[in-house]
C-alpha cells in the first residue's frame, strides 16, 4: 500500500484532519473504505468539485474503497453552511435525474461499480426515517450550544432571514449519513471541504458514541485562483464538467488561461503527472509558462472529456493561436439563421448572445477597448452591424480577446 497521505498532503489536498498520525496509519495500512458527498442540486459537477474527484480518485489509485454519496434526501433540506439564505428546494425526481449525470461524470475518474466502489443516494436511509424514533435514538447525542458556535450557522443566525429550523437539522442528518455508511460499509473515513468541517466531525462524534468506534474525517482547502476567483467560476459563470454546458474546447480553454501564479498549484491538484514534473512545469517562466498551462489543459481535459475530445481541443487552440487551420468541429459554434443575419444583428448583442461577454454592457467595454474581432478583423465601434457581407466560408469567426473564440454558422 503506497503512502497515499503523503501524496495527498504533497499536492495540496490536505487542509484539516481528525488526527492526522492515525489518518496517515489508516491509508498505509489494509485497504479502507471512505466517502465523499455531493450535491445534486444541479444536473452537472463544475471545475470547482474536481478537488474532492481527484482526492478520491488517488486513494482509489492506492486501492481504497470509495463511496460517492449524492443527497437526496439532504438536499430536501438544503445545507446552509456557507450559504446566506434558504436553498430552493427541488423534487425527489429531480435530484435522481441529476444523480444519474453527476454518476457519469464520476465514473470517468473512479470505479463505482458496486464492487471497487460505490455511487449511493442518501434518500435510501433518511426519506424512511421515524421523525420520533429518529430524535430519541440520534438527536439525543446533538447539543444545540455547540451547533449555533459552528461558523456557517453563527452567520446565518446574524441575518435578518435567519436559520430555519428545517435547516437547522442538517447536521444531524449528515451525521447519520456517517453513521449508516460505517454500519453496512465498513466507512472510516469522510472527505470533504474545509467548510464541512463542522458537519464531518459531528459524523465522527455520532459514530464513537453510538458504535464506540473510531472514524476519521479529512478536509480539503477551500481554493481561489491567485485573483481571488472562485475555483471553477468565470464571469460567463461555472466551468460545468458536462460537455453540453462547457464544451471540451471551452473547459480546455480555463486552464489554458489561468494565472501564471496559479499553474503548480493547479498541475498538482487536477493532474496525475508525478510531483517532479509539475515541479518542473510549474518553475517554467515567461512565455516558457504556456508551455505548462497547454499540459495542465490537455491533462484535464483528457480526465474529463476523454483522449478524443482532448486532442481535438489542442489541435484547435494550437492552430488558433499559431495562426494555422482550426478544426472547427472542436470549437463552440451557434446557429444563426440566414434571415436574422441579412437584417443584421448589433455587434454587442452577437459578443453576449454567444457568451464571449457576459452582458451586453460587458460587451461594449470589450469593443471599445479594442478586444473585439470578427474573421481576425478588429472592430472598435459599438453600432457596427454584423451581417451577412462579413461571412467567409459560411461562417463568422468571432474572438474576444487573445484566446477566446466562438464560431458563427448559418442554418
Amino acid at each position: 500500500m503506497s503512502d497515499v497521505f503523503e501524496t495527498l498532503k504533497e499536492r495540496g489536498f490536505v487542509q484539516q484532519c481528525t488526527n492526522e498520525e492515525n489518518v496517515a496509519h489508516l491509508l498505509s495500512g489494509n485497504p479502507i473504505t471512505y466517502y465523499v458527498g455531493f450535491d445534486p442540486t444541479a444536473d452537472s459537477l463544475h471545475a470547482g468539485s474536481l478537488v474532492p474527484i481527484m482526492a478520491m480518485a488517488h486513494l482509489q489509485r492506492a486501492g481504497h474503497k470509495p463511496i460517492a454519496i449524492i443527497g437526496g434526501g439532504t438536499t430536501m433540506i438544503g445545507d446552509p453552511t456557507d450559504k446566506t439564505e434558504m436553498r430552493p428546494m427541488i423534487s425527489a425526481e429531480q435530484v435522481e435525474k441529476n444523480g444519474e449525470s453527476i454518476l457519469k461524470q464520476l465514473q470517468r475518474y473512479l470505479d463505482l461499480d458496486n464492487t471497487e466502489g460505490f455511487f449511493l443516494n442518501n434518500a435510501e436511509w433518511l426519506l424512511s426515517l421515524n421523525y420520533i424514533d429518529f430524535l430519541r435514538d440520534i438527536g439525543k447525542h446533538f447539543r444545540v450550544n455547540e451547533m449555533i458556535r459552528a461558523e456557517g450557522y453563527r452567520q446565518r443566525l446574524e441575518r435578518e432571514l435567519g436559520l430555519s429550523f428545517l435547516e437547522f437539522n442538517y447536521q444531524l442528518l449528515q451525521a447519520y449519513d456517517y453513521l449508516c455508511l460505517f454500519q453496512k460499509y465498513g466507512c472510516v473515513l469522510q472527505l470533504g471541504g474545509d467548510d464541512q468541517w463542522g458537519n464531518i466531525v459531528a459524523g465522527v462524534d455520532l459514530v464513537r458514541r453510538i458504535e464506540s468506534e473510531r472514524v476519521h474525517g479529512l478536509t480539503f482547502p477551500l481554493l481561489t485562483t491567485a485573483g481571488g476567483a472562485k475555483m471553477g467560476k468565470t464571469a460567463g459563470g461555472a466551468v460545468w464538467l458536462d460537455g453540453e454546458k462547457t464544451s471540451p474546447y471551452q473547459f480546455y480553454q480555463y486552464w489554458i488561461n489561468i494565472d501564471d501564479r496559479d499553474v503548480e498549484r493547479f498541475l498538482a491538484y487536477f493532474t496525475f503527472l508525478p510531483m517532479d514534473e509539475v515541479q518542473r512545469l510549474g518553475g517554467l517562466e515567461h512565455d516558457e509558462i504556456r508551455e505548462a498551462k497547454a499540459v495542465l489543459a490537455y491533462q484535464a481535459t483528457k480526465l474529463a472529456h476523454g483522449k478524443v475530445e482532448a486532442d481535438k481541443a489542442q489541435s484547435t487552440s494550437r492552430a488558433a493561436f499559431g495562426g494555422g487551420g482550426m478544426d472547427l468541429d472542436a470549437m463552440p459554434t451557434t446557429v444563426v439563421s440566414s434571415d436574422r443575419l441579412n437584417a443584421g444583428i448589433p455587434i454587442m448583442e452577437l459578443f453576449h448572445e454567444v457568451g464571449l461577454a457576459a452582458s451586453k454592457s460587458e460587451a461594449r467595454r470589450l469593443i471599445q477597448q479594442g478586444g473585439a474581432y470578427i474573421n481576425d478583423k478588429q472592430y472598435k465601434a459599438i453600432d457596427i452591424v454584423v451581417d451577412a457581407k462579413m461571412l467567409e466560408e459560411n461562417g463568422l469567426l468571432l474572438r474576444a480577446g487573445k484566446r477566446r473564440y466562438h464560431r458563427v454558422v448559418l442554418e
